[in-house]
Protein backbone atom coordinates (compact mmCIF):
# COMPACT_ATOMS: atom_id res chain seq x y z
CA UNK A 1 0.00 0.00 0.00
CA UNK A 2 1.39 3.40 -0.97
CA UNK A 3 0.10 6.52 0.77
CA UNK A 4 2.76 9.14 0.00
CA UNK A 5 0.80 11.91 1.70
CA UNK A 6 0.78 10.17 5.08
CA UNK A 7 4.10 8.74 6.27
CA UNK A 8 2.81 8.87 9.86
CA UNK A 9 -0.02 6.52 8.95
CA UNK A 10 2.37 4.21 7.11
CA UNK A 11 4.44 3.93 10.28
CA UNK A 12 1.32 3.17 12.32
CA UNK A 13 0.18 0.58 9.76
CA UNK A 14 3.56 -1.16 9.72
CA UNK A 15 3.60 -1.28 13.52
CA UNK A 16 0.10 -2.78 13.50
CA UNK A 17 1.21 -5.42 10.97
CA UNK A 18 4.14 -6.42 13.18
CA UNK A 19 1.85 -6.70 16.20
CA UNK A 20 -0.72 -8.84 14.34
CA UNK A 21 1.90 -11.12 12.77
CA UNK A 22 3.55 -11.63 16.18
CA UNK A 23 0.17 -12.51 17.68
CA UNK A 24 -1.10 -14.87 14.98
CA UNK A 25 2.17 -16.75 14.48
CA UNK A 26 2.90 -17.19 18.19
CA UNK A 27 2.52 -20.72 19.56
CA UNK A 28 0.81 -19.25 22.62
CA UNK A 29 -1.78 -17.03 20.91
CA UNK A 30 -2.06 -18.05 17.25
CA UNK A 31 -4.78 -20.10 15.59
CA UNK A 32 -4.33 -23.72 14.44
CA UNK A 33 -4.61 -22.55 10.82
CA UNK A 34 -1.77 -20.02 10.96
CA UNK A 35 0.45 -22.14 13.16
CA UNK A 36 0.12 -25.00 10.67
CA UNK A 37 0.74 -22.54 7.83
CA UNK A 38 3.97 -21.41 9.54
CA UNK A 39 5.29 -24.99 9.65
CA UNK A 40 5.17 -25.14 5.84
CA UNK A 41 7.29 -22.02 5.41
CA UNK A 42 11.08 -21.92 5.29
CA UNK A 43 11.10 -18.73 7.35
CA UNK A 44 9.45 -17.33 10.45
CA UNK A 45 6.94 -14.61 9.46
CA UNK A 46 7.67 -12.80 12.70
CA UNK A 47 11.25 -12.23 11.49
CA UNK A 48 10.52 -11.63 7.81
CA UNK A 49 7.50 -9.34 8.00
CA UNK A 50 8.42 -5.87 9.22
CA UNK A 51 5.68 -3.88 7.51
CA UNK A 52 2.61 -4.04 5.29
CA UNK A 53 4.54 -4.53 2.04
CA UNK A 54 6.20 -7.65 3.47
CA UNK A 55 2.85 -9.47 3.75
CA UNK A 56 3.32 -10.45 0.10
CA UNK A 57 5.72 -13.17 1.27
CA UNK A 58 2.66 -15.08 2.52
CA UNK A 59 1.01 -15.08 -0.90
CA UNK A 60 -2.70 -14.44 -1.38
CA UNK A 61 -5.28 -15.68 1.09
CA UNK A 62 -7.35 -18.30 -0.72
CA UNK A 63 -11.13 -18.22 -1.06
CA UNK A 64 -11.56 -21.94 -0.40
CA UNK A 65 -9.86 -21.70 3.00
CA UNK A 66 -12.96 -19.97 4.35
CA UNK A 67 -15.37 -22.16 2.41
CA UNK A 68 -13.91 -25.60 3.07
CA UNK A 69 -12.11 -25.41 6.41
CA UNK A 70 -13.93 -25.61 9.71
CA UNK A 71 -14.14 -22.08 11.14
CA UNK A 72 -12.79 -23.37 14.46
CA UNK A 73 -9.27 -23.64 12.97
CA UNK A 74 -9.18 -19.85 12.71
CA UNK A 75 -9.89 -19.30 16.43
CA UNK A 76 -6.69 -18.01 18.08
CA UNK A 77 -5.51 -19.98 21.08
CA UNK A 78 -5.69 -16.75 23.05
CA UNK A 79 -9.50 -16.86 22.66
CA UNK A 80 -10.14 -20.59 22.90
CA UNK A 81 -12.34 -20.15 25.98
CA UNK A 82 -14.34 -17.23 24.59
CA UNK A 83 -17.84 -17.57 23.08
CA UNK A 84 -17.43 -17.64 19.30
CA UNK A 85 -19.77 -16.31 16.62
CA UNK A 86 -19.62 -17.60 13.05
CA UNK A 87 -20.81 -15.20 10.36
CA UNK A 88 -21.26 -16.11 6.70
CA UNK A 89 -20.94 -14.27 3.42
CA UNK A 90 -23.82 -14.15 0.95
CA UNK A 91 -23.32 -17.59 -0.56
CA UNK A 92 -24.14 -16.42 -4.09
CA UNK A 93 -21.18 -18.33 -5.56
CA UNK A 94 -21.60 -21.67 -3.76
CA UNK A 95 -20.61 -22.62 -0.24
CA UNK A 96 -20.60 -19.43 1.89
CA UNK A 97 -17.33 -18.21 3.35
CA UNK A 98 -17.32 -18.18 7.15
CA UNK A 99 -15.55 -15.81 9.52
CA UNK A 100 -15.24 -16.24 13.27
CA UNK A 101 -16.07 -13.26 15.49
CA UNK A 102 -15.89 -12.46 19.16
CA UNK A 103 -15.88 -8.68 19.57
CA UNK A 104 -14.82 -7.42 16.13
CA UNK A 105 -18.31 -6.58 14.93
CA UNK A 106 -18.89 -4.47 18.01
CA UNK A 107 -15.56 -2.69 17.66
CA UNK A 108 -16.16 -1.99 13.95
CA UNK A 109 -19.62 -0.53 14.45
CA UNK A 110 -18.66 1.44 17.55
CA UNK A 111 -15.97 3.13 15.43
CA UNK A 112 -18.45 3.66 12.60
CA UNK A 113 -20.90 5.28 15.00
CA UNK A 114 -18.45 8.14 15.50
CA UNK A 115 -18.72 9.01 11.79
CA UNK A 116 -22.50 9.50 11.82
CA UNK A 117 -23.84 13.06 12.22
CA UNK A 118 -25.88 13.33 15.41
CA UNK A 119 -28.22 15.82 13.75
CA UNK A 120 -29.57 13.12 11.43
CA UNK A 121 -28.82 10.01 13.51
CA UNK A 122 -29.83 11.40 16.91
CA UNK A 123 -28.53 9.82 20.08
CA UNK A 124 -31.36 7.99 21.84
CA UNK A 125 -33.38 7.49 18.65
CA UNK A 126 -34.51 4.02 17.62
CA UNK A 127 -33.45 2.20 14.46
CA UNK A 128 -35.04 -0.06 11.88
CA UNK A 129 -32.93 -2.62 10.01
CA UNK A 130 -34.49 -3.91 6.78
CA UNK A 131 -32.14 -6.34 5.07
CA UNK A 132 -30.19 -9.58 5.33
CA UNK A 133 -29.77 -10.99 8.83
CA UNK A 134 -29.72 -14.77 9.34
CA UNK A 135 -26.12 -16.06 9.32
CA UNK A 136 -24.63 -12.64 8.58
CA UNK A 137 -23.08 -10.31 11.09
CA UNK A 138 -25.22 -7.42 9.85
CA UNK A 139 -28.12 -8.06 12.20
CA UNK A 140 -26.05 -8.08 15.40
CA UNK A 141 -23.89 -5.24 14.12
CA UNK A 142 -26.77 -2.86 13.36
CA UNK A 143 -28.37 -3.75 16.68
CA UNK A 144 -25.10 -2.93 18.43
CA UNK A 145 -24.86 0.35 16.51
CA UNK A 146 -28.33 1.33 17.73
CA UNK A 147 -27.42 0.39 21.29
CA UNK A 148 -24.13 2.31 21.21
CA UNK A 149 -26.13 5.38 20.19
CA UNK A 150 -28.66 4.86 22.98
CA UNK A 151 -31.50 3.36 20.94
CA UNK A 152 -33.10 0.03 20.25
CA UNK A 153 -33.32 -1.68 16.88
CA UNK A 154 -36.35 -3.21 15.18
CA UNK A 155 -35.66 -5.87 12.56
CA UNK A 156 -37.16 -7.03 9.27
CA UNK A 157 -35.30 -9.90 7.63
CA UNK A 158 -34.59 -10.38 3.93
CA UNK A 159 -33.34 -13.81 2.81
CA UNK A 160 -31.13 -13.03 -0.24
CA UNK A 161 -30.47 -16.72 -0.91
CA UNK A 162 -34.19 -17.25 -1.43
CA UNK A 163 -34.30 -14.22 -3.74
CA UNK A 164 -31.40 -15.67 -5.75
CA UNK A 165 -33.31 -18.94 -6.16
CA UNK A 166 -36.43 -17.08 -7.30
CA UNK A 167 -34.40 -15.22 -9.93
CA UNK A 168 -32.74 -18.43 -11.16
CA UNK A 169 -36.15 -20.10 -11.37
CA UNK A 170 -37.54 -17.19 -13.36
CA UNK A 171 -40.09 -16.50 -10.62
CA UNK A 172 -39.92 -12.74 -10.96
CA UNK A 173 -43.53 -12.19 -9.90
CA UNK A 174 -42.94 -14.22 -6.74
CA UNK A 175 -39.73 -12.26 -6.09
CA UNK A 176 -41.73 -9.04 -6.31
CA UNK A 177 -44.33 -10.42 -3.89
CA UNK A 178 -41.59 -11.41 -1.46
CA UNK A 179 -40.07 -7.91 -1.67
CA UNK A 180 -43.46 -6.40 -0.92
CA UNK A 181 -43.82 -8.77 2.03
CA UNK A 182 -40.57 -7.34 3.43
CA UNK A 183 -41.62 -3.74 2.75
CA UNK A 184 -45.04 -4.28 4.34
CA UNK A 185 -43.38 -5.38 7.57
CA UNK A 186 -41.13 -2.31 7.52
CA UNK A 187 -44.10 -0.01 6.99
CA UNK A 188 -45.95 -1.59 9.90
CA UNK A 189 -43.03 -0.94 12.24
CA UNK A 190 -42.46 2.63 11.04
CA UNK A 191 -46.13 3.48 11.55
CA UNK A 192 -46.28 1.79 14.95
CA UNK A 193 -43.11 3.34 16.44
CA UNK A 194 -42.64 7.07 16.04
CA UNK A 195 -39.34 6.69 17.92
CA UNK A 196 -37.73 5.18 14.77
CA UNK A 197 -35.59 7.93 13.25
CA UNK A 198 -32.72 5.93 11.74
CA UNK A 199 -32.88 3.32 9.00
CA UNK A 200 -30.48 0.74 7.64
CA UNK A 201 -31.47 -0.90 4.39
CA UNK A 202 -30.21 -1.80 0.92
CA UNK A 203 -30.58 0.24 -2.29
CA UNK A 204 -33.34 -1.88 -3.81
CA UNK A 205 -35.32 -2.04 -0.58
CA UNK A 206 -34.91 1.69 0.03
CA UNK A 207 -36.34 2.43 -3.39
CA UNK A 208 -39.25 0.04 -2.79
CA UNK A 209 -39.94 1.60 0.62
CA UNK A 210 -39.94 5.12 -0.82
CA UNK A 211 -42.54 4.09 -3.37
CA UNK A 212 -44.90 3.70 -0.40
CA UNK A 213 -43.98 6.57 1.93
CA UNK A 214 -42.06 9.81 2.25
CA UNK A 215 -39.17 9.14 4.61
CA UNK A 216 -39.28 12.69 5.95
CA UNK A 217 -43.01 12.59 6.62
CA UNK A 218 -42.57 9.20 8.31
CA UNK A 219 -40.07 10.75 10.73
CA UNK A 220 -36.90 9.16 9.32
CA UNK A 221 -33.94 11.56 9.52
CA UNK A 222 -30.97 9.34 8.65
CA UNK A 223 -30.46 6.43 6.22
CA UNK A 224 -27.40 4.18 6.38
CA UNK A 225 -27.35 2.12 3.19
CA UNK A 226 -25.17 -0.52 1.59
CA UNK A 227 -25.41 -3.24 -1.03
CA UNK A 228 -24.29 -4.36 -4.46
CA UNK A 229 -26.49 -1.82 -6.24
CA UNK A 230 -24.74 1.20 -4.72
CA UNK A 231 -23.73 3.05 -7.89
CA UNK A 232 -23.15 6.77 -8.56
CA UNK A 233 -26.52 6.83 -10.30
CA UNK A 234 -28.30 5.35 -7.30
CA UNK A 235 -26.32 7.58 -4.93
CA UNK A 236 -27.64 10.68 -6.71
CA UNK A 237 -31.16 9.26 -6.94
CA UNK A 238 -31.17 8.45 -3.22
CA UNK A 239 -29.89 11.87 -2.16
CA UNK A 240 -31.99 13.97 -4.51
CA UNK A 241 -35.20 11.95 -4.87
CA UNK A 242 -35.61 9.27 -2.20
CA UNK A 243 -34.26 11.14 0.82
CA UNK A 244 -34.40 14.81 -0.07
CA UNK A 245 -32.60 17.66 1.69
CA UNK A 246 -33.76 16.86 5.23
CA UNK A 247 -32.84 13.15 5.40
CA UNK A 248 -29.13 12.29 5.53
CA UNK A 249 -27.96 9.47 3.22
CA UNK A 250 -24.82 7.59 4.31
CA UNK A 251 -23.57 5.03 1.75
CA UNK A 252 -21.26 2.29 3.01
CA UNK A 253 -19.28 -0.65 1.67
CA UNK A 254 -18.86 -3.59 3.95
CA UNK A 255 -18.85 -7.34 4.18
CA UNK A 256 -18.34 -10.14 6.65
CA UNK A 257 -14.60 -10.32 5.95
CA UNK A 258 -13.69 -6.64 6.16
CA UNK A 259 -16.08 -4.94 8.49
CA UNK A 260 -17.36 -1.56 7.39
CA UNK A 261 -15.85 1.08 5.12
CA UNK A 262 -16.94 4.68 5.58
CA UNK A 263 -18.26 6.72 2.69
CA UNK A 264 -16.36 9.92 1.96
CA UNK A 265 -18.50 13.00 2.69
CA UNK A 266 -20.13 14.31 -0.48
CA UNK A 267 -18.52 17.23 -2.28
CA UNK A 268 -19.72 18.59 -5.65
CA UNK A 269 -16.50 17.76 -7.49
CA UNK A 270 -16.96 14.04 -6.81
CA UNK A 271 -20.19 14.07 -8.84
CA UNK A 272 -21.87 11.46 -6.63
CA UNK A 273 -19.04 8.95 -7.02
CA UNK A 274 -19.27 6.42 -4.20
CA UNK A 275 -15.92 6.64 -2.41
CA UNK A 276 -15.04 4.41 0.51
CA UNK A 277 -12.22 4.26 3.03
CA UNK A 278 -11.67 1.06 5.05
CA UNK A 279 -11.33 0.93 8.85
CA UNK A 280 -7.53 1.03 8.68
CA UNK A 281 -5.30 -0.26 10.11
CA UNK A 282 -7.71 -3.05 11.09
CA UNK A 283 -8.57 -3.52 7.42
CA UNK A 284 -6.71 -2.23 4.36
CA UNK A 285 -7.85 -2.05 0.74
CA UNK A 286 -5.48 -2.19 -2.22
CA UNK A 287 -6.51 -1.91 -5.85
CA UNK A 288 -4.36 -4.25 -7.93
CA UNK A 289 -3.76 -4.77 -11.63
CA UNK A 290 -5.80 -7.91 -12.44
CA UNK A 291 -3.21 -8.90 -15.07
CA UNK A 292 -0.31 -8.44 -12.68
CA UNK A 293 -1.42 -8.62 -9.06
CA UNK A 294 2.05 -7.64 -7.86
CA UNK A 295 1.31 -4.11 -9.11
CA UNK A 296 -0.86 -1.55 -7.36
CA UNK A 297 -2.66 0.54 -9.97
CA UNK A 298 -2.24 4.31 -10.16
CA UNK A 299 -4.72 6.66 -8.51
CA UNK A 300 -7.86 6.82 -10.64
CA UNK A 301 -7.02 3.57 -12.45
CA UNK A 302 -9.36 0.58 -12.33
CA UNK A 303 -8.24 -2.64 -10.68
CA UNK A 304 -9.31 -5.56 -8.54
CA UNK A 305 -9.98 -4.96 -4.85
CA UNK A 306 -7.57 -6.75 -2.53
CA UNK A 307 -8.55 -6.84 1.13
CA UNK A 308 -6.31 -7.39 4.14
CA UNK A 309 -8.00 -7.79 7.52
CA UNK A 310 -5.82 -7.73 10.62
CA UNK A 311 -7.39 -7.99 14.04
CA UNK A 312 -6.46 -10.22 16.95
CA UNK A 313 -9.53 -12.32 16.20
CA UNK A 314 -9.04 -12.69 12.47
CA UNK A 315 -5.98 -12.45 10.22
CA UNK A 316 -6.62 -12.50 6.46
CA UNK A 317 -3.73 -11.07 4.42
CA UNK A 318 -4.24 -10.15 0.77
CA UNK A 319 -7.58 -11.61 -0.21
CA UNK A 320 -8.68 -10.91 -3.79
CA UNK A 321 -12.31 -9.84 -3.62
CA UNK A 322 -14.78 -10.36 -6.44
CA UNK A 323 -15.04 -6.58 -6.73
CA UNK A 324 -13.32 -3.96 -8.80
CA UNK A 325 -13.09 -0.18 -8.55
CA UNK A 326 -10.81 2.81 -8.96
CA UNK A 327 -7.95 3.50 -6.56
CA UNK A 328 -8.72 6.60 -4.52
CA UNK A 329 -6.08 8.88 -3.02
CA UNK A 330 -5.98 9.75 0.69
CA UNK A 331 -8.24 12.63 1.67
CA UNK A 332 -9.13 14.77 4.68
CA UNK A 333 -9.72 12.47 7.63
CA UNK A 334 -8.48 9.43 5.72
CA UNK A 335 -4.67 9.42 5.44
CA UNK A 336 -4.62 6.23 3.37
CA UNK A 337 -5.97 4.75 0.14
CA UNK A 338 -9.64 4.24 -0.58
CA UNK A 339 -11.65 2.84 -3.46
CA UNK A 340 -14.17 4.47 -5.79
CA UNK A 341 -17.33 3.01 -7.35
CA UNK A 342 -17.01 -0.61 -6.21
CA UNK A 343 -18.76 -3.07 -8.53
CA UNK A 344 -18.53 -6.77 -9.45
CA UNK A 345 -15.18 -7.81 -10.92
CA UNK A 346 -15.78 -8.18 -14.65
CA UNK A 347 -13.18 -10.88 -15.34
CA UNK A 348 -14.45 -13.56 -12.98
CA UNK A 349 -15.63 -16.65 -14.82
CA UNK A 350 -18.50 -17.24 -12.42
CA UNK A 351 -22.22 -17.04 -12.77
CA UNK A 352 -23.25 -14.69 -10.00
CA UNK A 353 -26.72 -13.32 -9.44
CA UNK A 354 -26.07 -9.67 -8.62
CA UNK A 355 -28.51 -6.95 -7.70
CA UNK A 356 -30.35 -8.93 -5.03
CA UNK A 357 -29.87 -6.04 -2.61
Amino acid sequence: MVSPASPEFQERLDAHVREMVAFHFSDETGSPFWLDFKKKLDFDPRDRIRGFADLSCLGFFQDEWLRCREPRVFVPRAFKDKPIYVFETGGSTGIPKSRINIEDFRLDYTAFSATLPDKYFPKGADWLEVGPSGPRRLRLAIEHLAQVRGGICYMVDLDPRFVIKLIKWGEMAMMERYKQHVIDQALTLIKAHSSIKCLFTTPKLLEALCEKISLEQAGITGVFCGGTEMTPQFHRFAVEELCGPNVHFAPTYGNTLMGLAVGKPRVPEDKYAVIYYPPAPRAVIEVLDPKDTSRTVAYGETGRVCLTTMTKEFFMPRFLERDQGEREAPSVGFPYDGVRNVRPFSELNQTVVEGVY
